[in-house]
């Protein structure tokens, strides 16, 4: 059975030998890019296009017109190949400027029998003259189709640009250059009679291409005809002859018996491209987050669908006066909600099915991370040993979805930070901490810092990242005390005013120190004393302690800090800075807001879903904290832990 794809749907592909069929109600240009793992597109020469109609495993028509089809080999592309995007265009030239003004594009995937294997109407599109249609992809040694939808206002060249390429402006034009049509001649030559011509454009598409005359020598060369293929089905009459047509394909052999359904593939960890473990689980962990995000997304549009369809059928029904006697009405209702019923099983059915296979991957996936993107009641830590090298990314926490609950996406955040973390220690929106007293809460916010510090630590290696600490009231010295303790930190705990004063002092001129040193290329004249190494700053109870000085300098160091290696992680409610008016504002929004309890504010602005982010919580009573804190103080003064 075809596969109806609503937005951000996907489906997986049997077959690798593909027909792509586009029906668009207007001439339109078709064409495909191929991306690598990350989804870009290194240059011109991976796109097809009607002027460059080939690339291995890929053909597009050279041409442009309502009713198009690309043929696509999967197993034929390049391994460095992961996505393939169709693309479709409007072109000038033709009276229509954007897909808003015309009937919704149709796009269906068949395989090698002429099977069907998923269609997409791509509706909503307004302003949009070019458009993703559809992306085929590898995810976990498979290929799957995903509908997309994706327009572009700014035309062609906005799409170009959007996956990568490098003047997509160029490119462009020449793709609309190569189906722009050309201005009559002066003396016309007289039609020459061919009987293939009167045959409905369904019939030639993909067919034998009918004989051209002298004078369009100058339309792109075509590939020579296949040699033709013996037919099994209802041989079609010859010109000429009485009797009907036939509209069947000339060089289609009749369906055979579907081929059945390949289970889906086995998760392995680590399956996905890179040029190490840790990368490869990295681009695994992203794309587990991706597949969730549109599956969810398009489990949702279904339904959204499936209930304005019920509404509108049931308005029509009762603005329908002949169907309210003889129980018209009663049976359009039943109808209604069948059809509703129906639509949201079918959703419901490909939800499960792909959850399933997300969390089979999570299971085998989990065990194989590295500690910087493990829970911390992973076994993996009992192992640890300080890195050599800087990893990829860091762990701060899980994030899942309200369809499934129990399927947590490790929340990697990539190194070097690009922006600084604030635990929020305020109520916030939170079911769960309106359940907490506030002292608790704070408390739970700090062990939360603590643990993120932790992490940050462990996965640096030994020298190259220094913690510091501003605790102005004292109030968080049991929650410090692990690294108070183990001796990480660059010096104790700053408190009172004069101390808090003393240490943004001090990263203040470091940042400023770095920065005229980089953008003077002058970085070996920096002082010999000055520590190099990353630093973060922990600042506890803020506002407690800060006078409009040390307010100018938290926001300095928020703004231009991360540049140079000057990271915050701000331990505050931000109701509390209140007092400060919107003077903060650009403080708490340069930074990461992660909270100590669960909470669903992490919004995603590419689907539109609101992630609930779980923060990272050690297991009751493990002393794997203070082991990996100690393993981290014997690295950096050679000592053996």
């Amino acid at each position: 059975m075809t596969a109806e794809l609503v937005r951000g749907q996907n489906h997986p592909l049997p077959d690798t030998r593909l027909e792509i069929r586009v029906s668009a109600g207007h001439p339109v240009v078709a064409g495909a890019t191929l991306g690598d793992e990350h989804g870009r597109v290194p240059g011109a020469e991976w796109v097809a296009h009607p002027g460059s109609p080939s690339l291995p495993g890929v053909d597009v028509p050279g041409r442009c017109a309502a009713d198009l089809r690309l043929t696509v080999d999967l197993g034929a592309v390049s391994d460095a190949v992961h996505r393939l995007s169709v693309l479709l265009a409007l072109p000038a030239g033709t009276g229509a400027g954007r897909f808003g003004a015309l009937a919704a594009p149709f796009v269906a995937v068949a395989g090698r029998d002429g099977t069907d294997l998923a269609s997409y109407t791509i509706t909503g599109l307004d302003s949009e003259s070019a458009v993703v249609a559809l992306e085929l992809y590898r995810r976990q040694g498979a290929w799957k189709v995903r509908a997309m939808g994706q327009g572009y206002e700014g035309g062609l060249a906005a799409l170009l640009g959007d996956q990568g390429l490098e003047r997509p402006a160029e490119l462009a034009a020449s793709i609309l250059a190569a189906v722009a049509p050309e201005p009559p001649a002066a003396e016309p030559a007289p039609p020459v009679a061919d009987p293939a011509a009167r045959l409905p454009e369904v019939e030639r598409v993909g067919g034998a291409t009918p004989p051209t005359a002298p004078d369009t020598a100058a339309a792109p060369p075509l590939p020579p005809t296949p040699p033709a293929v013996p037919t099994t089905g209802t041989p079609t009459p010859a010109m000429g002859t009485a009797g009907p047509i036939s509209y069947a394909h000339p060089r289609r052999q009749a369906a055979a018996a579907p081929e059945p359904r390949q289970a889906p593939p086995t998760p392995v960890a680590g399956d996905a491209s890179g040029w190490s473990m840790d990368e490869r689980l990295y681009n695994q962990v992203w794309g587990m987050f991706e597949d969730l995000a549109r599956t969810a997304a398009a489990y949702r549009s279904a339904c959204d669908f499936a209930e304005s369809r019920l509404d509108r059928e049931l308005d029509q029904s009762l603005s329908d006066y002949r169907s309210r006697v003889g129980g018209a009405n009663d049976a359009a209702r039943a109808t209604a909600r069948a059809r509703h019923d129906e639509l949201v099983e079918r959703a419901q059915e490909v939800l499960d099915r792909d959850l399933a296979q997300l969390a089979a991957e999570a299971e085998v996936v989990e065990p194989a991370l590295p500690p910087a993107y493990a829970r911390w009641d992973s076994p993996v830590w009992h192992a640890y040993r300080v890195p050599a090298e800087e990893p990829m990314a860091i762990r701060l926490g899980d994030l899942h979805l309200p369809e499934r609950t129990d399927l947590r996406i490790p929340m990697l955040v990539r190194l070097p930070l690009e922006r600084g973390l604030w635990v929020d220690s305020g109520r916030g929106h939170s079911e769960a901490a309106g359940l907490l007293d506030e002292v608790e809460l704070r408390r739970l916010a700090l062990d939360c810092a603590v643990a993120h510090a932790a992490r940050l630590l462990a996965a640096h290696p030994a020298g190259e990242f220094a913690v510091h600490v501003l605790d102005a009231a004292g109030a968080g010295t049991a929650a410090l005390a692990p690294l108070v303790d183990s001796g990480v930190l660059a010096a104790p705990p700053a408190r009172g005013a004069a101390g808090v004063s003393a240490v943004l002092e001090q990263l203040t001129e470091r940042v400023d120190l770095l920065q005229m040193a980089l953008r003077g290329g002058a970085a070996d004249a920096l002082p010999p004393g000055l520590d190099t190494a990353r630093q973060l700053l922990i600042v506890h109870d803020f506002p407690h302690g800060f006078d409009d000085r040390a307010v100018t300098r938290l926001r300095y160091l928020a703004d231009e800090g991360p540049s140079v290696g000057v990271h915050l992680l701000m331990v505050a409610d931000r109701a509390d800075a209140a007092a400060y008016g919107p003077l903060l504002d650009p403080l708490w929004k340069s930074l990461l807001r992660l909270t100590p309890v669960a909470d669903d504010h992490l919004a995603d602005p590419w689907v539109g879903h609101a992630w609930s982010y779980e923060p990272p919580i050690l297991p009751p009573g493990s002393r794997i904290l203070r082991e990996v804190l100690a393993q981290v103080t014997a690295a950096r003064y050679g000592k053996r832990p």
